[in-house]
């Protein structure tokens, strides 16, 4: 899986009919800022309001995910959605003159053609996680209905679907990595059944639903009476039905083209959660009502993490800047460069890591024989880690230099040891005005937090 944070790097447009409103639209991607995740504009209604992907927007499921936010609704937003977590990109502004985006042939694939021709662009952020820390799952006994996420440092899913019918049978669908999903699963189409087309029609549902963007599988006998009106329903001269009964002749792109749809429709509801997931997801007989349930489960225990948690540092991953990128950045040299590595940045919080080891300069003549990191050091360390944040909002930090102008509430908690790994974490409290900074700071060793700060700083031009 991509370790930093993607948008897309030039707006693209894709127009069609929605598929239960019947309303022609114009669905427009355009690139976003770091953390700005999924988000829909309804440019059609007064104020453009905009409509968070968040599973607690979620207000209908009948045949589709439909979002309401600020009185304003999108209507079968999965399929889309699906198509951005397929590609892993994080961050997109989607503009919609309409209620609902284009069916098109009823999967994903013209939403992946259309972002791939696009472009991607990395983003000088890391991706933030929601790594499920143990098993959390979710029923509905009187559908025999389950799903579950269990611990992986991954993104695996996995679909049964059984529906009791002798055309469509038990089927399974899985991918074992996200990056499978444009070529196994992406072109996969929406399914029904005969007997619920009436039904839905009925409701005023699959206004703009057509047999080219949708497979029917008829289950039953059908006279020839029901299949004119089926073609009267669809404006077309003549339905006819298959011998393996998908009506209309459509051939299925794969024997399992049903269960592999619902997965897809599995990996765009649970884009709902708000952040990519890192987890096995087990899949018995979803739908999308299930899916909304299970995604706000998952919701729920990442928020319990908080979003103020201590930053997730990986050894392995490479970080948003090395120490080479630090130097160009700050002025500090040895032995005041007390910062190895900047692993999250975004428009309001930065994390960076030091690694403590014997040979720091201080610890000849700082306790000595009972080695210790002096606190105040600790705070130059957090300072320098929010000196990057800062100069990052200037396009020539080089030409800047950063001054403390304040500490307030410093608290030192733990002896930070040789052998220690410092992760810090700065974050604004308010918006930078006129070069001042002011940024809540703490450093943590593991689980532990060590050091914590409200520092106010400056930048200034080099010239002044």
């Amino acid at each position: 899986m991509r370790v930093k944070q993607h948008t897309i790097k030039k707006q693209v447009t894709v127009s069609g009919v929605g598929l239960h409103t019947g309303v022609i639209s114009n669905l427009t991607f355009l690139p976003a800022p770091p953390n700005h995740g999924f988000k829909f504009q309804r440019i059609d209604l007064e104020g453009m309001p905009i409509i968070d992907a968040d599973v607690d927007n979620v207000v209908d499921v009948s045949r589709g995910t439909t979002l309401e936010q600020s009185g304003a609704r999108v209507f079968t937003v999965e399929h889309v959605l699906a198509a951005l977590v397929g590609l892993e990109i994080d961050n997109v502004l989607m503009q919609l003159d309409g209620p609902e985006p284009p069916i098109l042939d009823g999967s994903s694939m013209q939403f992946i053609e259309v972002l791939e021709d696009a472009g991607f662009e990395e983003q000088n952020a890391l991706r933030r996680f929601f790594e499920v820390p143990e098993s959390i799952s979710y029923r509905d006994p009187a559908r025999e209905v389950e799903l579950a996420a269990l611990p992986l440092d991954d993104y695996r899913v996995t679909v049964m679907v059984d529906y009791n019918s002798p055309v469509l049978g038990s089927q399974h669908a899985s991918i074992t990595n996200i990056n499978q999903f444009k070529n196994e699963i992406a072109s996969c189409r929406t399914f029904c059944f005969l007997h619920e087309l009436e039904m839905l029609y009925n409701q005023n549902l699959i206004k703009g639903g057509d047999l080219n963007n949708a497979i029917v599988v008829v289950d039953r006998v059908i006279e020839d009476s029901e299949l004119a009106h089926l073609a009267k329903m669809f404006n077309k001269d003549k339905v006819e039905v298959r011998k393996e009964g998908i009506l209309n002749n459509v051939e299925l792109r794969y024997k399992n083209e049903p269960a592999r749809h619902k997965l897809l429709d599995v990996v765009g509801d649970l884009a709902l959660v708000g952040r990519p997931i890192k987890a096995q997801i087990l899949a018995a007989r979803p739908g999308h009502a299930a899916n909304v349930a299970f995604a706000k489960k998952l919701k729920r225990a990442w928020e319990k993490i908080g979003p103020n948690h201590i930053p997730h540092y990986d050894p392995k991953l490479p970080p948003v800047m090395d120490i080479n990128q630090i130097s160009n950045i700050l002025p500090h040299r040895y032995p005041f460069q007390l910062l190895d590595k900047i692993i999250y940045l975004d428009d309001t919080i930065v994390a960076g890591v030091k690694n403590v080891t014997i040979n720091e300069p201080f610890f000849m003549g700082h306790f000595p024989n009972n080695p210790v990191m002096p606190g105040v050091l600790q705070v130059e360390a957090m300072a320098q880690t929010g000196g990057i944040l800062v100069l990052s909002t200037v396009n020539d930090p080089e030409n800047y230099w950063t001054y403390f102008l304040g500490i307030e509430s410093c608290k030192f908690r733990k002896m930070v040891l040789p052998g220690d790994t410092l992760v810090f974490k700065c974050e604004l409290l308010a918006p930078i005005r006129r070069g001042i900074a002011k940024m809540k700071g703490e450093a943590y060793v593991g689980n532990t937090l060590v050091c914590e700060a409200v520092m106010t700083a400056s930048i200034v031009r080099k010239e002044s």
